[in-house]
């Protein structure tokens, strides 16, 4: 079945989408409005994925001692070049959260007296991998709470306020794309402002690439964890880790890092043997995408979302946790009933829809405003299943606002 060409895929394309979702393999009895956790890979990667596994398991050592070097190589120079980075910048990892674990366990320039500053937008793993930097090196922690509701200049302006009562920050963790609320942070302005301010920046791009149509220069950091097992659709336990070229000699080599690796990227990650398939299914995963093409896949989760925040948003009682401006979301939207704060309350909420109306989500804690349901939808996902979603939401509102 042919794919029309990325320049052919308007957001609004049903057929079109129909087509492209007629490649993935989706459990049939619900509504999937919960592509966050991991995206599917196409059928496409999935054939390449099993066909790459059995040549790894039948080849086996001399696969992996003669032949998987290049490979390798060739996966991560186009991993480089697909993010915009320039040679030596990037590793491969399992994710990004070892990507970001890593780079933070190695940053060398935290002392007594400086400070580490993150806020409740970050992802959980990763708040507490500053908190255990900034304790190793008796360092201040500043925990900041985003406010709601957000604009584009309120949360520069946030940021800015918060270096200048923290003087002594010296490292910034800033999530582009939150994976609570779908928050898109304006990185580039808060990360320039920063580095006038001798503050270094890591970027968790675990959910914006491959969501967002961006290069890495766009975000200004100097080190950025990705995936490529969420909107890129590579298989499970695929990221990269990205660090710019002038600053690798801020972060140690790994304790387990080789000779050979203590003056290169891949000697600040080192996870042992790793799922060679895995890796060389990137190539087929980018092909795949390519087909869609990154802007087209971009509007497209805008749109579905947007069909639900609309049909939603002036719901009295139903609280929309991301703006519409364009530049401070994508397709990850997550929402509150006024009052149900706890995270009990949003376990109910969701498990609500799924029970009773067969769409399914999941509720995300942490905001410092209280717990929310988060609504993600994926390239398969229909006009017709956000209007679905959104007459659950309602539902729920009239089940349980009063």
């Amino acid at each position: 079945m042919s794919v029309p060409t990325s320049a052919a895929l308007s957001p609004t394309d049903e057929a079109a989408w129909a087509r492209i979702a007629s490649r993935y393999d989706v459990k049939p009895d619900i509504i999937n409005a919960e592509n966050g956790n991991w995206g599917l890979m196409a059928r496409p990667v999935l054939d390449a994925y099993n066909s790459h596994t059995e040549r790894v398991n039948r080849d086996n050592s001399f696969f992996s001692r003669r032949e998987y070097w290049a490979i390798w190589q060739d996966v991560v120079a186009q991993v480089t070049e697909r993010i915009g980075a320039q040679d030596g910048e990037v590793a491969l990892t399992r994710g990004a959260t070892e990507a970001l674990q890593c780079i933070i366990g190695g940053y060398s320039k935290l002392g007594s007296g400086d400070a580490v500053m993150f806020a409740d937008l970050d992802y959980g793993s990763i708040m507490q991998a500053m908190r255990w930097r900034a304790q190793q090196s008796g360092a201040e922690i500043v925990e900041l709470a985003v406010p709601e509701p957000a604009s584009h200049d309120a949360l520069v302006a946030f940021y800015a306020d918060a270096f200048e009562r923290h003087p002594n920050t010296r490292f910034l963790l800033l999530t582009h794309l939150s994976h609570r609320t779908g928050l898109v942070m304006p990185v580039r302005e808060i990360a320039d402002i920063a580095h006038a301010k001798g503050i270094d920046v890591v970027v968790d791009a675990a959910h914006s690439w491959g969501q967002i149509d961006f290069q890495v220069p766009e975000l200004g950091a100097d080190f950025v964890g990705f995936n490529l097992h969420k909107w890129v659709g590579a298989p499970i336990g695929v990221g990269a880790m990205y660090i710019k070229g002038d600053r690798l000699e801020d972060i140690r080599p790994n304790l387990s890092a080789g000779r050979w690796e203590m003056d290169r990227i891949e000697g600040r990650v080192h996870t042992g043997t790793s799922n060679m398939a895995a890796f060389m299914a990137i190539p087929d995963a980018f092909a795949w995408q390519d087909e869609m093409g990154a802007a087209a896949k971009a509007a497209r989760l805008k749109y579905l979302r947007s069909i639900w925040v609309g049909a939603c948003r002036e719901v009295e009682g139903v609280e929309i946790l991301t703006p519409d401006d364009e530049r401070l979301h994508a397709g990850i939207t997550s929402f509150r009933l006024r009052g149900m704060t706890s995270i009990d309350d949003n376990k109910v909420i969701a498990a609500h829809m799924l029970d009773a109306h067969n769409v399914f989500t999941v509720h995300r804690s942490g905001v410092a405003n209280g717990a929310c349901v988060r609504v993600t939808p994926g390239y398969y996902n229909t006009a017709e299943d956000m209007h679905k979603t959104a007459a659950a939401i309602v539902a729920a509102r009239n089940q349980f606002f009063s």
